[in-house]
């Protein structure tokens, strides 16, 4: 995930001199070491020696490592909310909801180490997510009620609350992608999965099919830029 323009400078060029081009490019290979190495690549030594700066930058910057990785995380949730958001919504609800998880699940396979971080539980090193971060009602629940509800009012899916439900739904795609990003060979198509979903929700098999067909070929090909 790359959060700038500029990229940082390579080892004996002139270090960044500016206060804004520091912590830019702190956030620039705070990214890249996320997405390559994980949390644990994550140190005030190695930061400052790619960037090409002393390690007080970091807490001039940011207060320390963890509040770095907060940044980048927050980054990336904002990153993902416009991507969800940008799912607009057509005439047919459970395609809609479709196109949705692929989204989600190409914006995890495109950077598995941040995904992990923001979405995954993971608490490695010295850095965990705060409880304000774990407040994802807006984020990725809120984005899948909005089709989970119109699917419901369009009859397609079984009649009853429609959160609990998006709960339901949206546990199993993050099962899904959780598992796909461990490695594990669950033995089945990304469509097939989707397919278990909707059906599971009360959708007939045959509309159901048609939405995932009309979903297909929806989502990201690359990673964050």
């Amino acid at each position: 995930m790359t959060p700038a323009r500029r990229t940082p400078p390579a080892r004996g060029r002139r270090a960044p001199s500016a206060t804004a081009e520091v912590r830019e490019a702190l956030m620039t290979v705070g990214c890249r070491l996320l997405s390559s190495d994980g949390p644990a690549a994550l140190s005030a030594r190695r930061l400052a020696a790619e960037v090409g700066t002393s390690t007080m930058a970091i807490y001039t910057h940011f207060g320390g490592v963890p509040d770095l990785v907060e940044a980048i995380v927050q980054l990336g949730l904002d990153q993902l909310a416009e991507r969800l958001a940008a799912v607009r919504p057509t005439d047919d609800p459970v395609t809609d909801l479709a196109r949705l998880a692929r989204t989600y699940r190409d914006s995890a396979l495109a950077d598995p180490h941040l995904y992990a971080v923001m979405l995954g539980g993971v608490a490695q090193a010295h850095f965990g997510l705060k409880p304000r971060d774990l407040e994802l009602d807006s984020l990725t629940l809120g984005a899948a009620d909005v089709h989970v509800r119109r699917s419901i009012e369009a009859g397609r899916f079984r009649a009853g609350p429609h959160w609990d439900l998006t709960v339901r739904v949206w546990a199993m795609m993050h099962g899904w992608v959780m598992l796909e990003i461990a490695g594990y060979g669950i033995g089945a198509s990304v469509d097939d999965y989707l397919l278990h979903v909707l059906v599971g929700a009360g959708d007939s098999l045959a509309d159901a099919t048609r939405s995932v067909r009309r979903s297909a070929g929806v989502g990201l090909t690359a990673g964050p830029g």
